[in-house]
Formats: C-alpha cells, sequence, structure tokens
C-alpha cells in the first residue's frame, strides 16, 4: 500500500501540471521544480533513511515516514502559490524516503533464494510499476472531477490506515549492526543533486553558456570528484564506489538512471503535448495513457519470472528496443499526429518500462555479499529517482530552449529533441544489458564480492 502510493505520487502530479500552471500562474521551469523537488529530496535521503532504519528500527522509520508522506499531502493540497507548493512536496519527498528502503530491505534478506528473491522482485515491481504507470489514468480522473488538488487528497486516507495497520501487523526490527552516519557524505550528495537540476532546470531562462549555469555545472563536478575521494577513505561509506568496480552493479545503476530518465521525460512531455498542444482535458489526457498502464502492469511480474529462469538479459534488451523504437516514433510529432501511432508508442513504452524494474533491482544485488545487497539495492533505487530527476529537468529544458511561440503551438516541433533523447536512453540500455550480464561481467561481480568481504572482515576485526 505504502509502495503504491510513493510510486503513484511520482507520476500522478505530471498530468495535473497544466492545470497547477493556470492556477499559480508558474512557468515551465517551475513546473520542473514541482517534480524534481520530490524526485530530488526522494534521491538524496534514501541511504540516509535506510541506514536510520535499521539503527532506530524499520517500523518507526516506516511509520514516521508514512506520517511525513500524509502531511506533506495536506500541505500540498492547501498550498496558495508555487512556493508554497514546492515546499509541500519536500516534505513528501522527506517522508517518502522512509518507506522505499525498508520495503527493499525486507525483500532482500527474507528471499534468499536467487530465483524466489526475482520473482519477489518481479512483484515488487509490478506494485511499483502499476503505481507509476497509473498516475495519469488516476490523476486525470481527479483533476477533472474535483481539480489539482485532489491529487493529493487520495495520499491522506491511504497513508492514515498504512499507519494502523503498520502499529498492528508490522514488528519492530532493527540491523544486528547498523552502519554508522556519515554526515560529510550525505551533505556532498544533496548539494551535488541539487546543484545539478538548478543548473539544468533552469538554464533555458539563464542560458546554457551562462556564467550561472556553468558554475553549477563546474560545481557539480567538483562535488562528485570530493564524493567519490572522502568515501573512498571511509571504513562504511555511504555510498561506497568500490561497488562499481562490479560492471553488473555499474551497469545496473547506468540503466536504472537511463530508464527513468525516459520514463520522466516522456510523462512531462506527454503531458504538455495532450493538454497544451492537442487541448485535451486532464482526463482524457490519462486515459490516452492506459495502454502504458496497462502493459507496465503485466509485464513487470513477468519480467521478475523471467529473470529467476534466464537472467536479466533478455528482458533488459526487450526494454531497451521498446522504450527506444517508443520514443523514435515520436520524432516526428506534430499537432495532427494520427492517434493510432501515439497508442502504438505507449504500448511500446508500457512494454519496455514493465521489463526494466526486475533486471534493475536483481543486477545490483546479483553477487553481492548478503551484508550488503540491502546497501546494494538502494543505490538501485536511488539511481531510479535520479534517472527521473534528470528526465525532467534534462530533456524538459532542452525543448523549453527550443519553443518558438506561444507552447500551445510551438510543444509538438519543441519535443522532438527530448524524444531523440529518449531514443539514446533506450539504446543505453539495450547495450548496457548486452555487456553487463555476460560471463566476463559476472566475474568483475565475483571479485567485487570477495574484495568486500575481506574489507568487512578486516574492519569487523579492527572493531
Amino acid at each position: 500500500m505504502s509502495l503504491f502510493i510513493v510510486g503513484l505520487d511520482n507520476t500522478i502530479v505530471n498530468i495535473a501540471l497544466p492545470s497547477m500552471q493556470h492556477d499559480l500562474h508558474a512557468s515551465v521551469s517551475g513546473l520542473q521544480w514541482i517534480i524534481d523537488a520530490y524526485t530530488v529530496v526522494l534521491a538524496a535521503l534514501l541511504m540516509l533513511s535506510g541506514s536510520t532504519a535499521d539503527r532506530v528500527g524499520r517500523r518507526r522509520t516506516f511509520q514516521t515516514g508514512l506520517a511525513l508522506f500524509t502531511l506533506g499531502s495536506l500541505l500540498c493540497s492547501l498550498s496558495p502559490s508555487l512556493g508554497w507548493l514546492v515546499a509541500a512536496r519536500v516534505i513528501q519527498a522527506v517522508g517518502g524516503s522512509m518507506m522505499n528502503p525498508v520495503a527493499m530491505s525486507i525483500i532482500t534478506n527474507t528471499f534468499t533464494d536467487p530465483r524466489e528473491r526475482a520473482r519477489a522482485i518481479g512483484i515488487w515491481g509490478g506494485v511499483v510499476g502499476l503505481s507509476m504507470a497509473m498516475g495519469p489514468v488516476v490523476g486525470g480522473a481527479l483533476v477533472a472531477s474535483a481539480g489539482w488538488q485532489a491529487i493529493f487528497w487520495i495520499n491522506i486516507p491511504v497513508g492514515l490506515l498504512a499507519i494502523v495497520l503498520c502499529a498492528l501487523f508490522v514488528p519492530e526490527s532493527r540491523a544486528p549492526r547498523a552502519r554508522p552516519m556519515d554526515p560529510v557524505g550525505q551533505i556532498l550528495i544533496c548539494a551535488l543533486l541539487a546543484g545539478l537540476t538548478y543548473g539544468i532546470i533552469e538554464a533555458p531562462s539563464a542560458g546554457w553558456a551562462s556564467a550561472q549555469t556553468l558554475g553549477c555545472f563546474a560545481g557539480a563536478a567538483l562535488v562528485l570528484a570530493c564524493l567519490v575521494a572522502y568515501e573512498l577513505r571511509r571504513a562504511e561509506p555511504l555510498i561506497n564506489p568500490r561497488f562499481f568496480r562490479s560492471a553488473p552493479f555499474a551497469g545496473a545503476t547506468v540503466i536504472a538512471i537511463c530508464g527513468f530518465a525516459a520514463l520522466g521525460g516522456f510523462l512531462f512531455l506527454n503531458t504538455l503535448y495532450l493538454q497544451d498542444a492537442l487541448g485535451r482535458t486532464a482526463l482524457h489526457a490519462g486515459l490516452f495513457t492506459l495502454p502504458m498502464a496497462g502493459l507496465t502492469a503485466v509485464c513487470a511480474p513477468l519480467s521478475g519470472r523471467i529473470v529467476g529462469s534466464s537472467g536479466p538479459r533478455l528482458p533488459l534488451a526487450v526494454a531497451g528496443t521498446a522504450i527506444g523504437l517508443s520514443a523514435l516514433l515520436l520524432t516526428g510529432l506534430t499537432a495532427h499526429t494520427p492517434v493510432w501511432r501515439l497508442m502504438v508508442a505507449y504500448v511500446l513504452f508500457g512494454l519496455g518500462f514493465g521489463m526494466l524494474n526486475a533486471p534493475i533491482t536483481n543486477t545490483a544485488v546479483s553477487g553481492m555479499p548478503r551484508s550488503q545487497a540491502g546497501v546494494a539495492a538502494a543505490v538501485a533505487s536511488t539511481s531510479r529517482q535520479i534517472g527521473q530527476s534528470l528526465g525532467v529537468a534534462v530533456i524538459g529544458s532542452l525543448a523549453m530552449s527550443t519553443v518558438h511561440g506561444p507552447l500551445r503551438t510551438g510543444i509538438p516541433a519543441a519535443s522532438h529533441v527530448g524524444w531523440w533523447v529518449a531514443v539514446g536512453c533506450g539504446a543505453a540500455i539495450l547495450l548496457l544489458g548486452i555487456l553487463t550480464t555476460g560471463r566476463r561481467a559476472r566475474r568483475t561481480a565475483e571479485r567485487t564480492a570477495e574484495r568486500l568481504i575481506h574489507g568487512s572482515t578486516e574492519t569487523a576485526e579492527t572493531a
């Protein structure tokens, strides 16, 4: 239930953006911040929330997250201006960050058999994927019937019910040995994501070659270098750079970023196209994406079964090919593009996205020591949120930089560059899915696991 509302909130907001823009007098960059204020904060705090749950208790952390998410939803519905709405989205994200790591930690530690774990992750992917894909449909119905505020109302009763059920049925648990806090690493991660996202979103208005934009990019690069250098010196870092010596893990991280960047950009551009360019209502725009939601719901559990029986290569190949072809069909988008072409693109995207989630998490945790599986899964979840943030920021900003005239008439042609970026994301998923699932790649995972086990043993002996 909690995973469903967190995933739903990731995408339900997109369909309400035109209505928010009208009521709150927001610019396109303001709309991007409504999405990215949530995903950036969620990505930045997932690792911290996971380690906090291990230390103070998973149920306690989970309930606190539910309470904050519910409060944030209430504040979002009451927001009188864009600034208040963005601030309330941050509160929502802080709560959301406390729910995802607990759920994935339960899966990775309960299902130790690789096949059972892959199937469990497939079900998890189905819930998350279905909720994210259903967002535009549910959001369209709510906006059409009660206004954009209603997309946040739906979270309140569900959140309150989940808090009660959690208190009744979820036992308290803690890790035998919680990882130490890493405040410096956490601050560096927040600075990296905030600076990079701000630079990209504000680039169309400030200029891509302006001092502000170049300064943000240079600052982000400097922070990244400091983060890697600092984390390599820690015995138990927040994010262990040594994980990336494993080709499957590194590949899963990049695939997650590419796949969710394509999703974020797809939903953002599609919403503006259907409602601003074609004049569709929020409800009609949501119904247009129903094929995508249906295919995602069907394919996510199927993907988990395929991963469990034959490995992640086939689902990743299907995901990359389908997402790339879907975006390719939209690179020539006009105000007169036939409906059948849009439907084919939506079906292909639903197929690709549905196949994507299970192999990402399974590939990230496969080969890792059990003691590190939860951390590896948390990095994969963080990569998803980073990808969606960058998708909205990069694809949205590139499209807005090429708009000529009013948004209503300019968005179809301006969106072409964004769709080409999504094509590139699909190609990257396909290529990395092939390169990081072979024997040579698996050997790098085995060597990395040996080093991590040896390093953990030395740390324990020192302690």
